[in-house]
């Protein structure tokens, strides 16, 4: 998902194809969005808690990290200072300055910084643009079309198809499931926490359940890691749709699907997991064209003889 290589501890970006001297000089590659190289820098990393803290503070205050000493940046995350350097062993590095001479050149082209000032003293500007970066982002989706595609034959062929989404995931899990069942035979939601939620999981499975699709977004419900490791135990693979790859609970999920989250209200602003949750509709219903033709058909026969909706 993500282009960038590593070599040496260092973020490099894949290099041009050799050319002879006498050839015109080859344009560089385009950089990665910052966002994506500190990504690529963190991607298939195996964290302890304390570190993946430090991650997590690092996405979310990358142009003030790369200018931080150790311990300054050990005090902001609440970490010890040998916790910082072993981060940045764990990521390749000799140590912490290192690691901040390789950060610093892409925080320097972060975008958010522009962006601050221009909504400088109004949190409305602000939120909004966090929601538009988020939007942006999506497109990494669309540049890989084949891996949604494929997800979204697995989750066509699952039947019964099972959904969760629970406390503020539950919005977007609803919205999923909603458009779900009107193209799958057999769409279950799982939207209360408890033993309810973990007998649904079991009866789906003994009906031939193959997948389980969970939106897990901030603050994780411990609920739902809960239904994750069930999934596990019974072979039941997930699509884990989540806010970051670093999640604590990444280890569960079969295809992990990080989508950002707006959190400069007072509550986090899912714009981008519903939008992605459209594409991922899509993909289901590209997967299996006649049946999503047949079903949308006998739904819109119905909705016309029973009146479902008020006509123009």
């Amino acid at each position: 998902m993500l282009a960038a290589s590593q070599g040496g501890g260092k973020l490099v970006t894949a290099p041009d194809a050799v050319t002879p001297t006498t050839s015109p000089t080859p344009k560089p590659a385009p950089a990665l969005p910052p966002a994506d190289e500190l990504l690529a820098l963190l991607d298939g990393r195996r964290l302890s808690p304390a570190q993946r803290r430090i991650a997590h503070y690092l996405l979310e205050n990358l142009t003030e990290v790369a200018f931080l000493s150790s311990m300054e940046l050990a005090e902001r995350v609440g970490v010890s200072q040998p916790s910082v350097t072993r981060f940045a062993a764990a990521l390749g590095f000799s140590g912490y300055p290192e690691l901040r001479a390789a950060l610093r050149p892409i925080a320097l082209r972060v975008p958010e910084a522009g962006l601050r000032d221009r909504g400088a003293g109004n949190e409305l500007h602000a939120a909004l643009e966090s929601d538009q970066a988020n939007l942006e982002a999506l497109h990494k989706y669309a540049a890989d079309p084949d891996r949604l595609a494929q997800l979204g034959g697995d989750l066509a062929a699952s039947e019964p198809l099972t959904v969760l989404g629970l406390r503020m995931s539950g919005p977007v899990a609803s919205y999923f499931a909603y458009g779900a069942a009107r193209i799958h035979p057999d769409v279950r939601v799982i939207d209360t926490p408890g033993s309810q939620a973990h007998e649904a999981l079991l009866q789906a499975t003994s009906a031939g359940g193959t997948w389980l699709v969970a939106f897990v977004l901030p603050r994780y419900a411990a609920e739902s890691v809960a239904v994750l490791r069930t999934a596990r135990e019974l072979g039941i693979r997930t699509a884990v749709v989540t806010d970051i790859p670093l999640v604590p609970f990444a280890q569960l999920a079969d295809v992990l699907l990080p989508v950002g989250v707006g959190s400069r209200s007072v509550f986090d602003s899912h714009a981008a997991p519903m939008a992605f949750a459209a594409l991922l509709l899509q993909a289901l219903a590209d997967a299996a064209p006649e049946r999503t033709q047949e079903r949308l058909e006998a739904y819109e026969a119905l909705a016309d003889a029973r009146g479902f909706y008020v006509t123009k």
